[in-house]
């Protein structure tokens, strides 16, 4: 597996699941998507990098949907275009949180300081993915 950045499309694995989404029908890349991240989500024992690799990349295609959210990678990400993917939301934060605990072939091959820019990476498709609580003491109008 080849890996040049801490990004979810900065490796040889999120860039061949792309590839793959691409070149399923329309119709069956949502469950494409969801299906990779419940396979992550629900994986008990170790869960392997390929696996954590392809749910990173899955939830950041989700996070690209949401207000705050990045936009896939121009060159690894995508080409096709990708459907509402909105709904998967609580299952990417699922699917993320399993790639964060161990045991876990991501989070052993990026053990460092609490700071580390993967953990970064990682923490900030969480936010976009969280739901969004309405601030305290406003009423909705």
């Amino acid at each position: 597996m080849g890996t040049w950045d801490v990004g979810p499309f900065d490796n040889d694995t999120a860039a061949d699941w792309c590839g793959n989404l691409d070149d399923a029908s329309p119709d069956a890349r949502p469950g494409l998507v969801r299906d990779t991240l419940a396979r992550a989500a629900d994986t008990v024992g170790f869960l392997d990098g390929y696996t954590a690799d392809q749910a990173v990349v899955a939830a950041a295609l989700v996070a690209a949907q949401c207000p705050g959210g990045e936009p896939a990678h121009p060159h690894y990400g995508p080409d096709e275009p990708v459907p509402d993917l909105t709904g998967l939301r609580a299952l990417a934060l699922r699917a993320l949180d399993r790639v964060m605990t161990a045991p876990s072939a991501l989070l052993d091959l990026w053990e460092e300081p609490d700071e580390d820019p993967w953990r970064a990476s990682i923490d900030r498709l969480r936010g976009t993915l969280a739901p969004r609580q309405p601030a305290e003491g406003l009423r909705p109008s």
